[in-house]
């Protein structure tokens, strides 16, 4: 008779082991998960503490001096006292016709320059992207060098040429009968976007040409085997490629232009159709400098970065439903 197959015997593993085996697995978990904590707390520790020192700090102090004004008792004989005035100073702001204008013109200068400025930039990089110009890396830092002047500089540079009797370039355009006032009332917002467009050109032209180094050479290949010319290529494949670095730029140049001072400030040396509210920034500076009223120029500013992150976060949500049904259809 055969004896019956014996059953392995199965040696039941008590919960205590079971635990103090898992247990290290665990602690090595946590020191890992510690780590990462650590070093993400080392590498944004630099931008929270930027964010709180440029940032959040100074809008807290213009929100809060812009509740306050200062006030004389009385009939204006005694010492002048800060008092709180509440929402008075934004009152003033958003009545006041001179402030609206400079929004306005604001909003013509960004209708103007940011189309301007992105669609030259971009033809710019796709023409060196294309190959066809020679000696690229000489073109690209004489397109740049312009944005290393620093932007007082530049407008200094742009007075001397706008200037009759100073300018040979007026002097040249005399001499072939051409008469323009650059500094004119129709004329001299034109010449401040020129001089942001002579300034920040080069600067976005290098974004867009990085961007399209980037463009997989497969798709421009198949574009080619497709019979696409090199234009149909650069407008209908490497342009809508490099769609996301198109908005950053035009956020980044809405932004600046939102903040025009430099330009207008120095050229209203020379031409009374710039006063010294023709910007919005241009108001802050004679409120608190010239008027020294703190709390008016406090709530101006207020007004402004208000209107600045309404219009970026309405650029980035536009773009985002504009690409939605591109992913959907993708």
């Amino acid at each position: 008779m055969t004896a019956p197959a014996s059953t392995p015997s199965i040696t039941p593993v008590h919960p205590a082991n079971a635990r103090s085996a898992a247990a290290p697995a665990r602690s090595a978990r946590r020191s890992a998960r510690r780590r990462e904590l650590g070093a993400c707390g080392a590498l944004m520790t630099p931008f929270f503490v930027l964010l709180v020192t440029v940032f959040l700090i100074p809008v807290g102090t213009a929100v809060w001096l812009s509740f306050f004004s200062d006030d004389q008792p009385g009939l204006g004989f005694g010492p002048e006292r800060t008092v709180f005035v509440g929402l008075r100073s934004y009152t003033a702001v958003l009545t006041d016709p001179t402030f609206l204008g400079g929004l306005a013109t604001v909003v013509l200068y960004c209708v103007i320059y940011i189309p301007v400025m992105v669609i030259a930039a971009l033809a710019l990089a796709l023409l060196l992207d294309s190959g066809v110009v020679r000696l690229r890396s000489w073109a690209q830092l004489g397109l740049f060098l312009p944005h290393a002047v620093p932007g007082i500089i530049a407008a200094v540079i742009w007075l001397y040429l706008y200037t009759p009797g100073l300018s040979p370039v007026i002097d040249l355009l005399g001499k072939a009968d051409i008469t323009i006032d650059f500094l004119g009332v129709h004329t001299v917002l034109p010449s401040i976007v020129n001089i942001a467009l002579w300034s920040n050109l080069g600067y976005n032209m290098v974004v867009f040409y990085a961007a399209l180094q980037a463009v997989p050479h497969e798709v421009i290949e198949a574009s080619v085997v497709d019979g696409a010319g090199p234009v149909r290529t650069a407008l209908q494949v490497k342009a809508p490629l490099v769609r996301s670095s198109i908005v950053m730029v035009a956020m980044f140049t809405l932004i600046f232009a939102l903040q025009l001072f430099t330009e207008p400030m120095l050229l209203s040396q020379s031409t009374p159709m710039i006063n010294s509210r023709f910007s919005p920034s241009m108001y802050i500076y004679d409120a608190a400098f010239t008027r020294n009223n703190y709390g008016l120029a406090a709530a101006a500013s207020v007004v402004l970065l208000i209107c600045t992150i309404a219009l970026s976060y309405g650029v980035t949500r536009w773009t985002n439903r504009t690409n939605a049904p591109e992913e959907d259809a993708r």
